[in-house]
């Protein structure tokens, strides 16, 4: 049964797995991510982040998505080579998701349904989770990861 963040196992961009157990003891920030979208370049201020916090104990996980306008049409490789190339990108950006409908992907069903449960409305959705897994909070995309650094310091301790 599902009770929680580190009870999920993701694709990684190349098609293996990735356990969230191995995020355990870390503050992680979950985010569905889009190359082609106005909040785009949110993905310089999330890398930001995991520079400024990343030895401290901030993991940052990138799930692209195509649901929202069509704003991630790429292959996965083609996603990985943008975020490198125009953002530097070095936090995990995982395989292309849904996050909402049918087939959306477990960790997104679980994601949508901690309060305030909802369907993600659009790109740069964001979720805290403290060291222990516990969920802080939910941040809609015109939050921007600069916005965050309090939430995100106060969750490092």
């Amino acid at each position: 049964m599902i009770i929680g963040l580190y009870d999920f196992v993701v694709k990684t961009h190349e098609g293996s797995t990735k356990d969230l157990k191995d995020y355990q003891g870390s503050v992680v920030l979950v985010v569905n991510t889009a190359s082609r979208c106005g909040y785009t370049p949110q993905y310089a201020g999330l890398q930001d982040l995991d520079t400024q916090y990343g030895d401290s104990g901030l993991k940052v996980l990138a799930f692209p998505c195509n649901q929202f306008g069509q704003q991630e049409p790429g292959t996965n490789e083609d996603i990985q080579a943008f975020c490198q190339v125009n953002y530097g990108v070095k936090f995990p950006v995982f395989a292309k998701i849904d996050v909402n409908g049918d087939n959306a992907d477990p960790l997104y069903q679980y994601l949508t349904g901690l309060e305030p449960a909802q369907p993600i409305q659009w790109n740069f959705t964001k979720f805290l989770f403290g060291r222990d897994g516990r969920f802080i909070g939910r941040y809609e995309p015109k939050v921007t990861p600069k916005e965050m650094t309090k939430h995100i310091e106060a969750a490092l301790g």
